[in-house]
């Protein structure tokens, strides 16, 4: 129990003391989990309304994809990036390879299928009649769509904060990609981790609180933004 307090205690002279290295960390976390976030839901909300909205072939067998790799394992998702980014691979030549930007393209490909799956069941939770009226009004494949989608906004806002919080607390693939470098790719999830294997219980639990106090006040203003109090 000692332990615990001490971490809450450590905690709050952290975030008060303002220490350098522990806001390097915390923005980075932030940087990289927000990229990730942006640019998996602009790719998988469009997709997910499509592949709902529309009918073709393979569409059973690409939902049925799209689902299961909603539970990819990261350390899958890590090595085939670290693969892709490494010198011997086919992007290895523009040197991302422990950088930031390969763990963004981790964490893409981790909640991207998390993002458009969800996209896909909010979308066909729309009343039909509401799709029907506007198709009945000639609204165009792209207008009924974003019509759906305005209908789906509540459920859509969750999928992005699902997406956001699959992000921010990744372990696995950001330590395979990134390095866990001081200074450089350290984030507070690899954080936690280090601090935990060098016996520093009281700051891997200051960590832990930090991080979750970010995530709380991300998707408290989510929810302000929505209006719900």
């Amino acid at each position: 129990m000692g332990v615990i307090i001490d971490g809450f205690i450590q905690a709050i002279l952290l975030i008060v003391s303002l220490d350098p290295e522990i806001i390097d960390i915390a923005s980075l976390s932030l940087k990289v989990s927000g990229a990730s976030t942006l640019l998996a839901s602009a790719m998988g909300i469009p997709l997910g309304a499509f592949i709902a909205l529309n009918e073709f072939p393979l569409k059973r067998l690409l939902k049925n994809i799209i689902y299961t790799l909603m539970g990819l394992p990261p350390v899958v998702a890590g090595l085939l990036v670290f693969l892709m980014v490494s010198r011997a691979g086919p992007l290895g030549t523009y040197g991302l390879l422990f950088t930031p930007t390969a763990m963004v393209i981790a964490q893409v490909l981790l909640i991207l299928p998390i993002i458009t799956g969800l996209t896909i069941t909010a979308t066909r939770a729309v009343d039909r009649a509401i799709i029907d009226t506007a198709i009945s009004m000639g609204a165009g494949r792209l207008h009924t769509a974003l019509i759906t989608l305005n209908e789906a906004k509540q459920a859509l806002i969750v999928a992005v904060l699902a997406g956001f919080g699959r992000a921010v607390a990744e372990v696995g693939a950001v330590m395979i990609v990134g390095g866990d470098i001081r200074w450089s790719t350290r984030v507070l999830t690899t954080s936690i981790v280090l601090e935990t294997r060098m016996g520093n219980y009281s700051m891997a639990i200051a960590l832990g609180i930090i991080l979750l106090s970010l995530s709380f006040v991300i998707n408290m203003a989510l929810n302000l933004l929505q209006g719900e109090r």
